[in-house]
């Protein structure tokens, strides 16, 4: 497995991150699935690559953005016809009961058949309502995603900052010391003895 990569992004990283975003909104995919397949493919995480779109790569594809949104409105739309045609279909080809009075429908057949129509109608709406839900709890995670990333670069910076003081510190501590022992010895060396007249020794400084 290939590590992460943290350095600069090039060109060529923002023109493959601003192509396979803009190819999951116009697919109906989410900003997360994009971010996670560019990361796969230049090795950095997902998070990353969020946080370079929505601070940068975002703004220079506005238009890009606004079409992408408007094919995938009208992929949907193309979708919601052919279901339409497809239930349509079944419908047809479903058999009728008939009633005992001919070929006429009986009216209780009627109201069972609109009945399954109502529940099947029921299950769809809640089926759209939990994917609203999913799709509004996605972006909140992405939101907090990318403030995680900014965060983490905030306190990144500080940290190396942190360390180039204490760096320097201690080197200005070492020359502190190296001062100190220098002038101590210089001091020791410029102490002499002398004999006085009474035969004594006696300390003499230069």
């Amino acid at each position: 497995m290939s590590p992460t990569r943290q350095d600069a992004w090039s060109q060529d990283e923002d023109l493959l991150l601003a192509e396979v975003v803009l190819r999951h909104i116009r697919e109906g995919g989410t900003q997360l699935q994009a971010f996670e397949e560019v990361g796969k493919q230049l090795s950095r995480t997902s998070a990353a690559c969020g946080f370079r779109w929505n601070s940068f790569v975002r703004k220079q594809y506005k238009s890009g953005i606004e079409l992408a949104k408007k094919q995938r409105k009208e992929l949907k739309k193309q979708n919601q016809n052919a279901e339409i045609d497809r239930k349509e279909d079944i419908l047809e080809e479903e058999p009728v009961t008939l009633s005992s009075h001919g070929n006429s429908i009986s009216f209780e057949t009627v109201i069972q058949f609109l009945d399954g129509l109502y529940k099947k109608a029921e299950t769809s709406s809640g089926v759209e309502s939990a994917l609203v839900r999913s799709n509004e709890k996605i972006q909140v995670l992405e939101k907090k995603t990318y403030s995680l990333v900014a965060e983490n670069e905030r306190l990144t910076k500080n940290l190396k900052a942190i360390e180039e003081d204490y760096r320097s510190l201690i080197e200005i501590m070492e020359r502190a010391r190296k001062m100190v022992v220098l002038q101590e010895t210089d001091r020791q060396q410029k102490v002499k003895f002398q004999m006085d007249k009474n035969g004594n020794l006696e300390r003499v400084e230069k």
